[in-house]
């Protein structure tokens, strides 16, 4: 039942411990759990249990290995003019290297605002569904998600190191 959600465990657990390794030790971890609780399952969607799993996996691990991490800012930015995404004759490259920006400026995201990013964006699940993973009103879902959507548009909006110098 669990089993087809291994991507999504993975992903979750890659996001939130920027490690793949340690993504890996987290995955295994919350599979044990699963397997041990899982007559406490009580029907529902499995994935949105599993993710919970994971995400509690997560945060236990980061607090035993990163405790630096776990403690998040609570002064936030303001938000920035939005980003003017025109096309352009070479947008297959810029569209890559707008990628590999984007996924830098996820992983400097602080780790509640990443996770509830991945959770809805990657992961595709509901503000219902973040709620239940995470634990959090879905109004927390939503100010968190607007928080971190702001945040990315100001880091992308920002000259990459590369085009500094030019």
């Amino acid at each position: 039942m669990v089993l087809p959600l291994l991507p999504s465990a993975y992903n979750l657990a890659r996001w939130l411990t920027r490690n793949e390794h340690d993504a890996d030790d987290v995955v295994q971890e919350a599979f044990l759990r699963a397997f041990r609780f899982f007559p406490s399952f009580r029907g529902g969607d499995p994935r949105a249990w599993l993710l919970a799993i994971v995400r509690n996996a997560c945060w236990t691990w980061l607090r035993v290995n990163r405790s630096r991490e776990v403690a998040t800012a609570t002064a936030l930015e303001d938000a920035d003019e939005p980003v003017d995404t025109a096309a352009s004759a070479e947008e297959d490259l810029v569209r890559r290297a707008d990628g590999a920006r984007l996924r830098r400026a996820l992983e400097e995201l602080p780790a509640e605002f990443r996770e509830v990013t991945v959770l809805r964006e990657l992961e595709e699940l509901s503000y219902k569904e973040i709620a239940e993973v995470a634990g959090i009103p879905i109004g927390t879902v939503m100010s968190r998600l607007a928080r971190a959507r702001r945040r990315l548009q100001a880091a992308l909006a920002r000259p990459a190191p590369e085009e500094v110098g030019t």
